[in-house]
């Protein structure tokens, strides 16, 4: 279990995941790639749907929609392509992005206690609050 996270300040890149509006630190994008071909392959991870290949590295590409038990939307319009850390190394991962990104500076608040372990912590937009994801 990680130690609890303090409020930070930064910038965030506001995404569109099914019916969910989410953030993720601007830190960790690498690019927003175009919808290119899912290469999908015999596989014993349920949180992942295939690989892309982007500037000549595989990069899996996960099934967020599983996560957050939500629909599955037809009109992918990219990827969002991040660097995901696993301890002291970093992989790029995928997620297919359905709706429009937005930049955005605000304060990142800790998550609260009973929050899924992707739940980085929350920023508030205007009267909504988001849940920052951490990959």
């Amino acid at each position: 279990m990680s130690e609890p996270r303090e409020a930070a300040s930064g910038a965030f890149v506001l995404l569109q995941v099914g019916d969910s509006r989410v953030a993720l630190p601007a830190a960790v994008i690498s690019e927003l790639a175009p919808p290119v071909r899912l290469h999908a392959f015999p596989h014993s991870s349920r949180f992942i749907t295939g690989v892309i290949v982007r500037r000549g590295r595989i990069v899996p590409v996960y099934d967020v929609n599983s996560v957050f038990a939500r629909r599955n939307s037809s009109a992918q319009r990219f990827y969002l392509v991040a660097h995901r850390r696993l301890g002291k190394i970093s992989e790029l991962g995928a997620i297919p992005v359905d709706g429009e990104c937005e930049l955005i500076s605000a304060e990142m608040q800790p998550p609260a206690a009973e929050r899924p372990a992707y739940v980085a912590g929350t920023i508030t937009i205007g009267e909504q609050l988001l849940e920052v994801l951490d990959l």
